[in-house]
């Protein structure tokens, strides 16, 4: 990076910086500044969203995440490359800072130096469940990003950010000192690391970890406007979504592209299971016929 020696601006950042999760989730999340961890017994605060406080995030990035889709054929539809990368620009990101075609390859598979594939699955299996849109069916042929939702191999319908998803295990590997940031110095990518640290990621990061930290074990969360009260997954509340985003357009924006644009509620009826189920998990296979 032009004007700044890498090794010391990262040494700047690493002893300030704690384990957290994001998601979305997104589920996919790192660790950030502490003082600017709003508290977790603050006041819900209001937002053209329709999301409180923290699950709103950042005012000044709220307008970036996806709307409520108005309509059917909305629903799942992928962001595309033109609002991905005004997007990007909106947050601090430019095509400059991605990964290159050969990086990304080895990040997936495990190669490069200090590769391992265990976790190169973990992050392989991120990248399917948060691009889960129109054209990127998963598991039974299943699209539900918009709900923020994905159904597991074993057939379970669940929230990106639920326990068990590698979109909340990918913790260990992104958190400073882990895997990732580890991988990518070592495979000269440390200026995508900086350029990540230096936008909307770290502002939206603190938001994200209070929102998953009191969601218990559905981590699906509340949406209010215009007096109407609806239930998304987690992996949808604007932080985490763009956590997610700023993630995904630094591996490659293709992926960032493919993310939901819009954010659509689960049934009544299935929001209701999984908020009742102790783990946060039902049969997709009950509740298939739910959805659009």
């Amino acid at each position: 990076m032009a004007g700044s020696a890498p090794g010391s601006r990262w040494r700047r950042f690493e002893p300030r910086w704690w384990p957290a999760y994001v998601a979305v989730a997104l589920g996919c999340v790192i660790g950030l500044v502490s003082p600017l961890l709003p508290r977790a017994d603050a006041q819900p605060g209001t937002s053209t969203t329709g999301f409180a406080t923290p699950f709103a995030g950042a005012p000044a990035f709220a307008g970036l995440a996806p709307p409520k889709s108005t309509a059917a054929e909305l629903v799942n539809e992928p962001l595309g490359a033109e609002r991905t990368e005004r997007i990007a620009a909106a947050i601090g990101l430019s095509s400059r800072d991605t990964l290159s075609e050969r990086q990304f390859r080895e990040l997936i598979s495990g190669g490069g130096t200090g590769g391992k594939r265990d976790a190169a699955q973990i992050i392989d299996a991120c990248l399917q469940i948060l691009t889960n849109t129109a054209g990127r069916p998963m598991f039974g042929g299943s699209v539900l990003g918009s709900y923020g939702l994905y159904v597991t191999r074993e057939g379970l319908l669940q929230s990106p950010a639920n326990a068990s998803a590698p979109t909340r295990q990918v913790n260990s590997l992104l958190a400073p000192g882990g895997y990732v940031g580890t991988w990518l110095r070592a495979n000269g990518a440390t200026d995508t690391l900086l350029a990540l640290y230096r936008s909307a990621y770290t502002v939206e990061v603190p938001f994200g970890f209070v929102a998953q930290q009191t969601s218990g074990a559905a981590q699906l969360v509340r949406n209010t406007k215009d007096s109407v009260t609806t239930t998304v997954g987690m992996s949808m509340a604007p932080p985490l979504w763009i956590v997610n985003f700023a993630l995904l357009y630094v591996v490659k924006p293709s992926l960032a592209a493919a993310m939901p644009a819009y954010w659509t509620p689960i049934p009544p009826m299935v929001a209701a299971a999984i908020e009742a189920s102790p783990s946060g998990q039902v049969s997709f296979a009950d509740y298939a016929t739910n959805f659009r």
